[in-house]
């Protein structure tokens, strides 16, 4: 039994922000019923290459974009755009705990799907809307998509390497920061609302921006500006308010150092035979070594492009100073601790029984996280939904297949 088990989500959310706080809830034990386009599905049904592979490695249609961020949720195949497929909409809506939808702002209204339409018809709903700018404000009309936010909101202007310096400019994140971000704080949001649906019975309306999500997860950094008025610039793989705290280069290869504390930098001048540096005024404390940090970095470098990465690993690590490799992404996933902590997962797909992903970081004692199914096939479970939820029999899902209203799997 999940943490939720028991709470049904509606999610019309597509792409990310959506779909991954919907994943989520998931995970934590909700049933979550995806309404997808028929024919079509989430725009990142279609994100591919790659796709992933079958039983004996065939390429499928099904892309693995769409896989990371559905796992565990039903798909029904429906027409939002139809009256009638509105209609169904209502009908499930009234019988969910929660929705999640990213439309535009507004844009459901004309449906007759917007919180304030459902809320009269399940008062207890708690209804989460995803957009890039809000409800409100100036540009609440715009779409919002994760890079133009990562830009307006600050990220990249201090994320990448320094303007003086070869391959320096703004650089997005790797991946959809404020997104899988917006996500999170939905996940946080909803479960807070179903708290507090406790005690008042009855549900609220959501309303989550990525831009403001974006601007509160510049956390220090914005707050450095506040205080000093100065706004902060691109410092590559460094930290802005400790040093040392970045890349280094070995003899053969990139490794981290994170020495967050002035025990800790003793810790590391000692263990790499540089024990006299602490004792610099220029470099005994953190703030000295900030006000300092050309100087001290200039002479850590070119000790550390005399010896192999694996080595100052080796000799710093016992020293409880924080150190570590750069690995691919295959690297990280074949690491022995990610293998420890089950982040990955074999779950049974209809196209692959031994179909592998990445699982929930979230551990529970006493409800832990059950992968009960993997991301849905377009229209998989169309038909058990409508006939389990709304009672529909198979007379009238025909009907409704016949006029493009629904579609099952295998059907289009």
């Amino acid at each position: 039994m999940g943490a939720l088990t028991g709470y049904r989500v509606l999610d019309l959310s597509r792409v990310l922000a959506g779909p991954w706080c919907g994943q989520t809830l998931a995970d934590l034990g909700a049933e979550v019923i995806k309404v997808e386009r028929p024919g079509v599905g989430d725009d990142t049904r279609g994100w591919g290459p790659p796709w992933m592979k079958g039983q004996s490695d065939e390429l499928t249609s099904e892309a693995s974009y769409y896989q990371s961020t559905n796992r565990g949720k039903l798909s029904v195949a429906l027409n939002l755009a139809s009256p009638q497929g509105q209609e169904l909409v209502r009908a499930l809506a009234t019988d969910c705990d929660v929705l999640i939808e990213n439309y535009k702002a507004g844009s459901l209204a004309k449906y007759g799907l917007d919180y304030a339409s459902l809320s009269q018809l399940n008062p207890r709903l708690v209804y989460c809307s995803v957009t890039g700018f809000g409800q409100t404000g100036p540009r609440a009309a715009e779409p919002g998509y994760d890079f133009i936010v990562q830009g307006i909101g600050g990220l990249m202007s201090i994320t990448g390497e320094r303007d003086d310096l070869p391959g320096g400019g703004p650089q997005k994140v790797g991946v959809a920061f404020s997104d899988l971000m917006t996500g999170l704080y939905s996940t946080v949001a909803i479960q807070a609302a179903l708290l507090s649906r406790e005690k008042t019975g009855v549900g609220q309306h959501i309303d989550m921006a990525l831009l403001d999500v974006q601007v509160a997860t510049l956390c220090n950094q914005s707050q450095n500006y506040l205080a000093s008025g100065k706004p902060p610039g691109r410092y590559g793989n460094a930290h802005a308010n400790i040093v040392p705290y970045q890349v280094f280069r070995a003899s053969d290869q990139d490794f981290i150092i994170a020495c967050g504390n002035d025990s800790q930098f003793v810790a590391l001048c000692d263990a790499i035979g540089l024990g006299h540096l602490p004792a610099d005024p220029r470099f005994t404390r953190n703030a000295d070594r900030v006000a300092n940090r050309e100087a001290i970095i200039e002479i850590l470098s070119g000790h550390f492009i005399e010896g192999r990465a694996q080595e100052w690993i080796d000799r710093v690590h016992p020293r409880g100073v924080p150190i570590g490799a750069i690995n691919s992404i295959a690297q990280a996933l074949d690491e022995p601790q990610v293998k420890a902590r089950n982040m990955l997962v074999t779950i049974p797909h209809p196209l692959k029984a031994d179909f592998v992903t990445v699982g929930s970081p979230i551990k529970m004692s006493g409800t832990p996280v059950e992968y009960l199914r993997p991301a849905p096939m377009l229209g998989e479970h169309t038909d058990e939904v409508l006939k389990r939820q709304l009672g529909l029999d198979d007379e009238r899902l025909a009907q409704l297949k016949a006029s493009g209203v629904i579609e099952q799997l295998g059907e289009h």
